[in-house]
Formats: structure tokens, sequence, C-alpha cells
């Protein structure tokens, strides 16, 4: 693939600092939430009627979804999240998200900082369809950053 060559989301890995870790526990469907937006004060200045002036403030990060089918496999993942919101027992664990190739190597790479469990959550059961339970995890964090991958 050309480095100039948009990128595909479909092919990812998302891999948690945690113990103990199981093989399902780095499989998601879908990852939400890469997302930093700047909050800004407003001033607005003498005379001028035109418009305000910003000034940014802080960085702010939107909240990391995680999505996944269930399946009855022991979830390391899993029990993090009711350890921390049944017990109300906070271990903060770090995460990488990465883009993979054809090949399975990253090709992008975001570093997600102390993140902990806000919700978890499974789609509703319906006796009239035959769809896939999908289990939700959302992650408060602090922050991220992409990390460079070498071309080859």
């Amino acid at each position: 693939m050309a480095s100039n060559d948009p990128i595909v989301g479909f092919h990812f890995s998302v891999v948690f600092e945690l113990l103990p870790q199981f093989s399902i526990d780095t499989k998601f469907q879908s990852v939400n939430g890469l997302k930093v937006t700047m909050e800004t004060e407003p001033y607005t200045e003498g005379g001028q009627n035109k418009f305000k002036h910003n000034f940014p403030l802080r960085s702010g990060y939107q909240d990391l979804v995680l999505k996944r089918g269930l399946t009855s496999d022991m979830s390391g993942l899993s029990m993090w999240c009711t350890q921390a919101l049944e017990d109300f027992i906070f271990y903060p664990a770090n995460l990488i998200v990465s883009l993979l190739n054809e090949k399975g190597n990253p090709i992008k790479v975001w570093y997600i900082s102390h993140a902990i469990p806000l919700s978890y959550e499974f789609s509703d059961f319906n006796a009239e369809e035959n769809k896939v339970v999908i289990e939700t995890i959302t992650l408060k964090y602090n922050f991220f950053k992409e990390i460079p991958v070498p071309n080859f």
C-alpha cells in the first residue's frame, strides 16, 4: 500500500494493559471516540462588534465506546468493568488501538491513557429477531496520542 492511499477502518486491534487478558479482550466490532476538541473562552474586545476573540483553554476528549459480540468466553475486560461499576474498585488502564494493513501489521497506532469504565451494557434481547447480542463498554480517559509507526 502506498503511503498516500486512504486507510480503511475495518481491520484493527485493541490491546489493554490489563491482567488477566484473554484472546476475546482484543476483538471488537467497533471503536468510537478518538476525538479531541479545544475548549475556548470568548473575549469581547471593546469597540469591536463584528466578532469575539476565542482563546484556547484546554483540550477535551470524547468518551471511548467499544462494541463487540457477546460470547460465553471468560473476559478480563468484563471482570475489570464489573469490579469498577459494581464494587467501585477502579484500576485505570492504558490501551492501544491500532489500524492494521492486510498483513495484520499496524499502520496507525493510538495510545489511550488512564481509561476507566463509565458504563457496561448489552443490547436488547428480542424473541422475534435473530441478532447477535452486542456488549458495549464506554470508557473515560485522560488523553490519546498517536504513536509513530515506521514505514517498511
